[in-house]
């Protein structure tokens, strides 16, 4: 299993996933609203958005803009169920358990810290 570094360096190495910042909108955002509450809103949205699985729309469920965490989505290729069995190999047709949740929340955030 590999660390977030190590997942991090190479999602970097991909021209898309590399393309995603966070600008000072987002910051200010996350700097108004605190990390907290924008673990709170990833947790929803990989709840509500990515947990069930892939059906039609999948690729669809996350916008580009509008909030740091689908930019975050993006970048680190938890956008939809298609990205996430190419970059991590996790099966479109299951429910997500909590734990997976988690551990893609964690590392959302970890995204977020990295770049604002």
């Amino acid at each position: 299993m590999q660390t977030k570094e190590e997942a991090l360096a190479k999602l970097k190495k991909s021209k898309f996933r590399s393309s995603f910042h966070l600008d000072e909108k987002d910051i200010a955002y996350i700097e108004e609203k605190g990390m907290d509450r924008i673990r709170i809103h990833a947790e929803d949205f990989v709840r509500k958005r990515l947990a069930p699985p892939a059906g039609q729309g999948d690729g669809k469920q996350t916008p580009f803009r509008g909030h740091p965490v689908f930019k975050a989505q993006h970048a680190c290729a938890f956008c939809c169920r298609n990205c996430m069995k190419k970059w991590y190999k996790v099966d479109e047709r299951i429910e997500l358990s909590e734990d997976i949740q988690r551990r893609i929340v964690d590392f959302l955030m970890f995204w977020i810290e990295n770049n604002k």
